[in-house]
């Protein structure tokens, strides 16, 4: 029954959908890392629902630290984020306790935790507790960018609208930053349209995010099972919706000769660059240096109110499901912040275990 990803900076979630609250336990953080309570609320925001093509289900994420910092600044001891529920309709789920959403993990979570876990609005499976995620990945956000690492999620494709791929991501980030819907090229407006006129055939819709990182040294990762790639997609397939993820150019190179997919290698201001990145930015596990950039394929949401076919497991018999409550009919705004903060995680995990515990501490 895990619940905790890292080896030195370890991230642990709790909480359910319609619990008290949900939270994040940052464990491993050197002492003396500025915490910002008004970046962290930012970082949530960002998450949170903005419009008709969102769930109506909006929380104020009134966040607590309950330990961990101390006049602003990390102790070294276990960070605790605790963020409320303070929104929640159960009633929504109370015929559903024994019914299978499809897509959804309801069957697989009656067969793991038989019958003991918290079945309303998906419970600990629930994209409610990736709030956790988000506080405790703004906390590491701001170590990295002290050490000039930088990074964002965009969404790429969704709805048919076709954003710009990243191409200089430390100027791009800035872009992204200040839309509603994080793109670079200003399509929102577009693909709130494609995601609404899926809401109106109640349906929805997925997509493709980008994340890129830029400020990264060489060196990070390891050459085969703990490689950065594989310890990435590790990290970002525990995100309900995320179902593909490819590095660089990805499947991409398959259509490609090595003429052409290989990143030549050439001097500039005195470093190694690669003059191309189809490689994402990691060669052998190992970054070279240069951005690291992965897309991330993003399912349709399962909760839609067309009928649906599927079974309640406690009765043994084939049922019709018309769902109703408040559902995104796209996730793919609202996952970008989740994945920029997970992603943070996991390079504060691995430049400890790279350069030490107190590496994002020094000056």
């Amino acid at each position: 029954m895990k619940n905790s990803i890292g080896t030195s900076v370890i991230l642990t979630l709790f909480g359910e959908s319609h619990g008290p609250a949900v939270g994040a336990v940052l464990d491993g953080l050197a002492p003396g890392l500025a915490v910002d309570e008004a970046f962290i609320a930012d970082r949530l925001s960002r998450r949170q629902p903005a419009g008709p093509a969102d769930t109506a289900r909006v929380e104020p994420d009134r966040f607590q630290l309950l330990s961990g910092v101390y006049r602003g600044r990390t102790t070294g001891t276990p960070l605790v984020i605790v963020i409320p529920n303070e929104n929640v309709r159960s009633g929504d789920y109370r015929a559903l306790e024994h019914v299978a959403r499809p897509s959804h993990a309801d069957f697989t979570a009656q067969m793991k935790y038989h019958g003991f876990q918290d079945p309303r609005g998906g419970g600990h499976f629930s994209g409610r507790v990736t709030a956790g995620i988000v506080a405790a990945g703004a906390v590491c956000e701001q170590a990295l960018a002290a050490k000039g690492i930088r990074l964002a999620t965009h969404i790429l494709r969704c709805g048919g609208v076709e954003d710009a791929p990243f191409t200089d991501v430390a100027s791009e980030i800035g872009k992204i930053e200040g839309r509603t819907y994080p793109m670079i090229l200003d399509l929102g407006e577009q693909v709130e349209a494609a995601v609404l006129a899926a809401k109106q055939e109640q349906d929805s819709v997925g997509g493709v995010i980008q994340t890129g990182i830029c400020g990264l040294p060489a060196g990070l990762g390891e050459p085969w099972f703990d490689s950065l790639e594989g310890v990435l997609s590790r990290a970002v397939f525990a995100i309900g919706g995320i179902k593909g993820i490819e590095f660089g150019t990805g499947f991409g190179l398959s259509g490609m000769r090595g003429s052409a997919a290989n990143d030549p290698f050439r001097m500039q201001d005195g470093r190694v660059v690669t003059a191309s990145n189809h490689s994402g930015g990691i060669n052998g596990g190992i970054t070279n240096g240069m951005p690291v950039i992965f897309n991330m394929a993003v399912k349709p949401t399962p909760s839609i109110s067309r009928p649906q076919q599927t079974v309640d497991f406690a009765e043994g018999k084939d049922v019709e499901l018309s769902l109703t409550g408040r559902h995104d009919p796209a996730i793919i705004r609202r996952i970008c912040p989740v994945v920029t903060a997970l992603v943070c995680v996991v390079l504060c995990d691995q430049l400890a275990l790279r350069f030490g515990t107190d590496y994002l501490a020094q000056p």
